[in-house]
């Protein structure tokens, strides 16, 4: 390592927010009970796990009873969309996403409908963007739910949830899966029935998902029946990570104005230092994008090489979408795209990346890619 390390994998995990810690280690000593019971621990961590739902309703502007916690992301994502599948079953099995939807929501769509229904696949413009008149048409007849992403995952293009969300045909409810931006931007002002979200990509801790369902929607528990606390979840909650999370949250929505500016101006400086490397393409849209993300691909050069080179300047960074990097399988986010799956990498700054650590950054760049290729 040449240099002090900087962490640059934010859109994997975001560290722990120092208000999610605070939270944390003061919730373990009054939310460790069964906030089912009636004895004096059970009511004081159900009324912590209100209070985490509460907080987490302010911060996205919706009601507190359309919040449920989740064991994860995925699991935020899977309840969302297969309970949304369960309650239109006499409206047809089919379940419409575009094509660069991350891999949790197309194992489950493809898990439902399995052979007989399989799930239908919307393309994606040059820059990771689906079209929202296709999804509309896509929808038509026998469609049980469209799924579409607030943002990319991997590429940080933003999608067009509110054109979408009214063109769909009517009854069709839209799943959003706002991972990638839940904390980093207000969820869509559009009429979207199930959004989900992750408490590590906004600083709180890992383990915790959220869902929201919207009030009158027709949902049914997809899984095993649970008596837990919320019908739509199963399991003991957790619930000094469900307060922790919901303080993160409250958090980063506070400061959220002031750090989307200073992260997309740094975004941009990479994103020209890695354009000007010769063979190198940048994707994702360079201005409707997320905040704090950038993807690009090197021609020549292997992505788990050139990530490894990187790390030993001392910049963690990821290559690859989350979901598929541990298979060693091409992205197909970049494939839907047409862009090179070759030699990609993710950059995610951090809430506390600093304009000196991604100077440093842009000068490793471009000798770690010479390098390689030579």
């Amino acid at each position: 390592m040449t240099g002090p390390a900087s962490y640059l994998d934010a859109a994997s995990s975001e560290p722990l927010h120092p208000a999610a810690r605070d939270v944390m280690l003061a919730a373990l000593d009054r939310g460790y009970a069964d906030p089912r019971r009636l004895h004096g621990p059970g009511r004081d961590a159900r009324l912590l796990l209100d209070n985490a739902r509460a907080a987490v309703a302010e911060a996205l502007d919706v009601r507190s009873d359309e919040v449920s916690f989740a064991s994860s992301g995925t699991d935020a994502v899977h309840r969302g969309l297969l309970g949304l599948a369960r309650a239109r079953t006499r409206h047809g099995r089919r379940i419409v996403l575009g094509e660069v939807e991350h891999a949790s929501v197309r194992h489950a769509a493809q898990w439902w409908g399995g052979e007989a229904d399989p799930p239908t696949l919307v393309g994606c413009d040059a820059v990771g963007r689906v079209d929202a008149a296709a999804l509309a048409a896509a929808a038509e007849g026998g469609c049980a739910v469209v799924a579409l992403q607030s943002a990319n995952h991997e590429v940080g293009t933003l999608q067009d949830v509110e054109t979408t969300a009214v063109g769909l045909p009517t009854g069709v409810p839209l799943l959003v899966d706002a991972r990638a931006s839940m904390g980093r931007l207000a969820l869509p002002d559009a009429p979207w029935t199930v959004a989900a979200g992750s408490a590590h990509h906004w600083g709180g801790p890992a383990g915790v998902g959220v869902m929201v369902v919207r009030r009158g929607t027709r949902w049914e528990q997809p899984f095993p029946e649970d008596d837990r606390v919320d019908h739509r979840t199963s399991g003991f909650e957790n619930v000094p990570a469900a307060l922790a999370a919901a303080a993160a949250l409250q958090a980063v929505v506070a400061e959220r104005d002031e750090v989307a500016r200073r992260q997309h101006a740094l975004v941009d400086r990479i994103r020209a230092a890695a354009a000007a490397v010769p063979d190198t393409e940048v994707v994702g849209d360079p201005h409707r994008r997320l905040p704090h993300l950038v993807t690009f691909s090197c021609l020549y050069v292997g992505g788990e090489a050139l990530v490894t080179a990187l790390d030993r300047r001392g910049f963690g960074v990821a290559s690859g979408s989350a979901c598929t990097a541990s298979t060693l399988e091409p992205s197909h986010v970049l494939a839907a795209m047409g862009a090179l799956t070759h030699g990609n990498v993710r950059v995610s700054l951090t809430r506390d990346s600093t304009a000196d650590e991604v100077e440093r950054f842009c000068a490793a760049l471009p000798e770690a890619v010479a390098e390689l290729r030579s």
